[in-house]
């Protein structure tokens, strides 16, 4: 049999090639994989011999990958994840607890469910190392499907003609762990909050506050289903700046709870949860098979049980 009839393919050389997809350039995947420009370089040249094929092109001072070099980026992710979760399954034989997961997560989680999390492996998984990154659930998605992420966190919002668990997820494994309460909120003494319940149709009027361009889709929704289309005045991602602009009586807003949890409630605001079928639903995005892998397991049997707590307090509060 010839080299090229068995290119001898192994993880390593699969990750050289993706980080050169993701980089765009040697150094940049040298640098992301923490090796040498000269390894890298190396690394690659032999896999090129061994394939009897190029993998990259040079285009002016940078470099692009070839159409032969695309293929192995293309199938990489799903081969080093099956390679990983082989690996973990030996490691669960020899009875080695370690492990180093990629999370990505959305940013009302930062604050509040990945410090939990981090606390939680410190005591029952000493030897899992967690890394994380913060994004919202379109690129979360995406980093899992690209090998940059082993567990996304990611939300959907009922009706979400955008949600990014459809076709973009295709291929890989998605959870639905839990849900999130959807709040409106006003300033102190607002007319509309009523006996503990809001209208929404009663704010159709009132100048709206919008966050991120998913969220904002959500709110124009949730305002058709009430019958009317916000006046939005202002929009932005900060969570706390939503706040400020309620209090002073600038307008008001919806937030998850979630968001609303993850700083001290600012003075002259008050919150009211929506009817519980307005609520988010929180998701956990891995590629199939990387729940094998025993530390990704540990992670993601902790966030499971973090994200049913929280809904089950949610549910508490909401009876209260």
């Amino acid at each position: 049999m010839t080299a090229f009839d068995d290119p001898d393919l192994d993880a390593h050389a699969l990750r050289v090639v993706k980080a050169i997809a993701d980089e765009g350039s040697i150094t940049g995947a040298a640098a992301a994989l923490g090796y040498s420009q000269p390894a890298v370089s190396q690394q690659l040249k032999r896999l090129e011999q061994r394939l009897q094929l190029p993998l990259v092109e040079r285009v002016g001072r940078t470099v692009r990958l070839t159409e032969a070099g695309r293929v192995l980026a293309r199938h990489a992710p799903a081969v080093t994840t099956a390679l990983d979760a082989a690996a973990g399954e030996l490691a669960e034989l020899r009875g080695l607890r370690t492990g180093r997961v990629r999370l990505v997560g959305f940013p009302s989680a930062s604050p509040t469910i990945v410090p939990r999390l981090l606390a939680d492996l410190e005591e029952r998984h000493t030897g899992v190392t967690l890394t994380y990154l913060e994004a919202e659930p379109p690129e979360a998605v995406e980093a899992v499907r690209d090998d940059r992420a082993d567990l996304a966190l990611t939300f959907s919002y009922p009706g979400d003609r955008d949600d990014p668990h459809g076709p973009s997820a295709h291929g890989l494994s998605v959870r639905a762990i839990g849900t999130d309460d959807l709040l409106v909120v006003l300033p102190e003494g607002h007319p509309a909050a009523g006996d503990g319940s809001v209208d929404l149709a009663a704010l159709a009027d009132e100048r709206w506050i919008a966050g991120c361009p998913r969220c904002r889709g959500h709110l124009l929704e949730l305002a058709a289903r009430a019958g009317f289309s916000p006046h939005i005045a202002f929009e932005t991602d900060n969570f706390v700046a939503v706040e400020g602009l309620v209090a002073r009586g600038i307008g008001v807003a919806t937030l998850p709870r979630l968001a609303v949890a993850s700083f001290p409630r600012l003075p002259g605001v008050t919150t009211l949860p929506l009817p519980p079928s307005e609520a988010r639903t929180i998701h956990v995005v891995t590629a199939h098979g990387a729940d094998r892998v025993p530390a990704v397991r540990a992670t993601l049997d902790a966030i499971e049980r973090l994200v049913a707590e929280w809904t089950a307090s949610g549910a508490e509060a909401g009876r209260a």
